[in-house]
């Protein structure tokens, strides 16, 4: 089906340039590659690609509001179309998940998900339980009753590529808390879907981890605060929240990781884990005092503090280029 739409901000080219003077120099090389399509991501430069055939009312550098009905249920979701995007037509797509009490918008404001050179999908989620009248993604105990985000997911990939001139061989998913533990429970539910994801400050309740021993190997990056107050770095046993050095090292167990090493610069430990089953690897980035926030944000994301030794979108984006699907998974 056809998502309505109705127009929701100017074109971010000027937002995006002033994020681009927050950038470290390394951060500012690597979206500027990016953009250029000469990063090294799967599909190669924009000079190498047959322009978009797929007529979209939506202006290329530019951001919509669209609605979808998916389970009966009206949901909503901002879609970002990058610069140039009618000239290709092997787009990749990302995914990324608010966290609860928050909105698409809000993440696309803080994320810089959208100066990338690929098309973003910020979904809202349902009113879920608890205390207010907040937003939130299934697999939480906060979750809306009765709302499959799973199967909307599903609905929301069907409307934009039947729709969008996208590679459906690079889709990926991040997002933060709540959302984030959507993104990694994706990994699970919906295999040979996404070819990598990216979780920031993940919400890892039980329902998220749901399914995950049975899934195929994929690429993980999980990046987290060791000081977050809100999903503690290590695990919180009162709400069956797992401690993150543990799960990000099961998924390299699950991938059949032989290989890890670690590099720290400042603040910001990163370990990666490789010689992975069909190069699923597994990378994780600590931050030493960072909040339950998205490292490198330059607005409000979270509480604790924001670290600028790297930015999240520059990592993800680095991470994602990396991996696409493959006939083996």
């Amino acid at each position: 089906m056809s998502p309505r739409h109705l127009r929701l901000m100017a074109p971010a080219a000027a937002v995006a340039a002033v994020a681009a003077l927050s950038l470290t120099p390394t951060a500012t090389t690597a979206l500027t590659q990016a953009a250029q399509g000469s990063q090294g991501s799967p599909g190669g430069a924009a000079a190498q690609s047959t322009p978009c055939t797929k007529p979209t009312e939506q202006e290329p550098d530019s951001s919509q509001k669209h609605d979808l009905v998916s389970g009966d249920l009206e949901r909503s979701y901002v879609l970002r179309l990058p610069e140039g995007y009618d000239r290709r037509d092997d787009w990749p797509l990302i995914i990324a998940y608010h966290g609860r009490g928050s909105t698409g918008v809000e993440v696309e404001g803080f994320s810089e998900l959208s100066d990338l050179p690929a098309v973003v999908v910020y979904p809202d989620g349902a009113i879920g339980t608890g205390s207010g009248y907040r937003k939130a993604w299934q697999g939480a105990p906060y979750e809306a009753p009765g709302v499959d985000d799973v199967a909307f997911t599903t609905d929301l990939l069907a409307a934009i590529e039947a729709d969008h001139c996208i590679d459906t061989a690079r889709v990926y998913a991040t997002g933060k808390s709540n959302g984030a533990g959507l993104a990694a429970h994706l990994a699970c539910a919906l295999p040979g879907t996404f070819a990598a994801v990216a979780p920031v400050a993940p919400a890892l309740y039980p329902g998220t981890r749901a399914g995950c021993e049975e899934a195929p190997p994929t690429p993980v990056l999980e990046i987290h605060g060791v000081a977050d107050a809100t999903i503690p770095y290590r695990g919180d046993a009162d709400r069956d929240l797992p401690s993150i050095p543990e799960w990000t090292q099961s998924w390299a167990d699950h991938n059949g990781c032989t290989t890890a090493r670690t590099k720290v610069k400042r603040d910001v430990e990163t370990t990666r884990w490789t010689g992975c089953d069909q190069g699923a690897e597994v990378q994780h980035v600590a931050v030493e005092g960072g909040g339950h926030v998205w490292p490198g944000a330059d607005t409000y994301s979270g509480g604790g503090h924001t670290t600028h030794t790297i930015e999240s979108a520059t990592v993800i984006w680095e991470f994602f280029s990396r991996h696409r699907l493959t006939s083996e998974g």
